[in-house]
C-alpha cells in the first residue's frame, strides 16, 4: 500500500491532534506509511489537493455534505470519525476505518 495522507479536522484541532498522534503510532506498528495532520475546519479546504481523505470530528457532522462537495473535484472522500473512535482516541481503529473507507471509495 502506498502512503496514505489523512487530514483530521475539528474545531481548533486539539483533540484531533491527540487522535492523529495515536493513529501515527498505530500505523508505524503496522509498518504502514501514513501522514496524518490535524487542522481546524477553517483550514481544511486548502488541503484537499494534498490529501487522500478528510475525517471530521463527530461534532462537525453537520459540515460533512459541504466538505464532501469541496472534496469531490479532488477525489477526496469526507467521513465523520465514529464517536467511539474519537472519544477513546483509538488510533488502531482509526487506521482500520481509514483503510475500509478508502477501499470502498476506490
Amino acid at each position: 500500500m502506498e502512503k496514505i495522507r489523512i487530514l483530521l479536522s475539528c474545531g481548533a484541532g486539539m483533540s484531533s491532534g491527540l487522535l492523529a498522534q495515536k493513529a501515527r503510532q498505530a500505523a508505524k506498528k503496522r509498518g504502514l506509511e501514513v501522514k496524518i495532520d490535524a487542522k481546524s475546519e477553517a483550514e481544511a479546504p486548502s488541503y484537499f489537493p494534498s490529501i487522500d481523505i478528510l475525517l471530521l470530528g463527530p461534532h462537525y457532522e453537520a459540515f460533512k455534505e459541504e466538505f464532501s462537495k469541496m472534496g469531490k473535484p479532488h477525489n477526496v472522500p469526507v467521513e465523520v470519525i465514529p464517536k467511539e473512535i474519537y472519544g477513546l482516541l483509538d488510533g488502531e481503529k482509526l487506521i482500520d476505518f481509514v483503510i475500509r473507507t478508502l477501499d470502498s471509495y476506490n
